[in-house]
């Protein structure tokens, strides 16, 4: 059995989300938006022990308390391959425009398709660019749950004005990476209310053609 637990975290209301592994007592976090002591109390409460945080993509409004958790629970933060620079920079991670000088550097680089073993679950990074370089998706197959993190939104996609973000990428990513994933498949994504696949393979102005 699993549970998501979530929190609207950061001046720009980012997703934060906790999945959580009933069965064994073990979780896993996806974007610490902000707040360390927030989502300190959402881990708490769950009753398990975290195992890992993933990032989606490296801007400020998702790894803001990446660091202050990593440092207390002891664990690895995990990015994508390609996400190097937009992590580390904070002229590229849009920290620099809110007078943040946040870098953040993950413990391990995944690569597209890669599988991480965390809290029971197989997750598999899909690599996502288009709204940054190294934009992910987090899929697990076994609960039909994709964290989307600003790739998609329900009736949308990410913004793709910011350095590194490509317009004709973040659709091509989309069609070929998530809409093959079944219809109920159920996503997270980083701002903004869930939705589903078949829900937006069929409404998402965006992807239909």
């Amino acid at each position: 059995m699993y549970k998501i637990d979530s929190r609207i975290l950061g001046m720009v209301g980012t997703n934060c989300y906790l999945l959580c592994n009933m069965d064994i007592k073990e979780c896993v976090l996806i974007d610490p938006a902000d707040s360390q002591d927030e989502i300190s109390r959402m881990i708490d409460e769950s009753g398990c022990s975290l195992k890992g945080i993933l990032l989606t993509h490296g801007h400020f409004d998702h790894i803001m308390a990446a660091d202050a958790v990593r440092d207390k629970y002891d664990v690895k933060v995990y990015a994508s391959c390609d996400e190097k620079n937009t992590l580390e920079q904070p002229h590229i991670n849009l920290g620099e425009a809110y007078g943040l000088k946040l870098s953040v550097k993950a413990d391990v680089w995944h690569k597209d398709g890669e599988i991480l073993k965390l809290a029971g679950f197989d997750i598999e990074a899909l690599h996502t660019p288009g709204h940054t370089e190294g934009g992910s998706c987090y899929y697990i197959r076994e609960i039909g749950v994709l964290f989307s993190g600003d790739t998609l939104f329900c009736g949308s996609v990410g913004r793709t004005d910011f350095p590194g973000g490509s317009m004709s990428e973040i659709v091509r990513s989309i069609k070929e990476k998530v809409m093959v994933l079944p219809d109920d498949t159920k996503v997270y994504p980083g701002h903004g209310e869930g939705t589903s696949v078949g829900y937006e393979r069929v409404n998402n102005p965006f992807l239909v053609n």
